[in-house]
């Protein structure tokens, strides 16, 4: 029997609306996060949220010759998780990117606050599926999806609880389409059970 975790991706002030990096309707996945990270609490499932978590000056940032604008800089309101996700006491979170060449899209570069990388975790937890959620669709997901699928585990990316930063048109739907080829299963939240 699989033993499940959930990955809520990125959900911080900086990439939901209003944010340096906002994401359109990024707020708009919490309730759907929030009712799933009750039902891994109420099974004893581990619930992991990752964060971007990068210093003031960074490769990753358009200041520096990178992509993005400044976000979600350590110790920021940015770098906050939006005030309305219910964490809860068990969510154990995990950071990536606090390099000042990184440019870390995937959480299984992240690491928890002793340093233990998320693989490890998930392993350590007997997990052998993942339910992935949060922001964005077609960047820090997908990747975070397709190395999942790498380290041998099972993915399932729910697409009610997932917005794309869309910088082409139809990016986020090309990210599923390709995740699907990859073999991770790509399901509404309400199609989903926990077991």
């Amino acid at each position: 029997m699989a033993q499940d975790a959930l990955i809520i991706v990125d959900l911080q002030n900086d990439f939901c609306p209003g944010g340096a990096l906002g994401v359109s309707g990024g707020d708009q996945i919490i309730p759907v996060l929030n009712r799933l990270i009750a039902e891994f609490d109420r099974a004893g499932s581990p619930v992991i949220a990752t964060r971007g978590w990068p210093p003031p000056r960074t490769a990753h940032f358009n200041t520096q010759g990178g992509q993005w604008p400044p976000h979600c800089i350590q110790g920021t309101h940015g770098a906050e998780f939006h005030h309305d996700l219910a964490l809860g006491e068990n969510a154990v979170v995990v950071s990536k990117g606090a390099q000042e060449n990184a440019d870390s899209y995937s959480a299984f570069e992240a690491v928890d606050a002793e340093g233990v990388p998320l693989p490890e975790l998930l392993r350590d937890r007997g997990v052998t599926r993942l339910l992935i959620g949060g922001l964005a669709t077609d960047y820090c997901v997908k990747h975070t999806a397709l190395d999942a699928l790498r380290e041998g585990f099972e993915v399932i990316v729910l697409e009610d609880a997932v917005r794309g930063v869309n910088l082409q048109p139809g990016d986020a739907r090309q990210a599923l389409a390709e995740l699907k080829r990859a073999g991770a299963e790509v399901r509404e939240s309400q199609d989903w059970a926990q077991r």
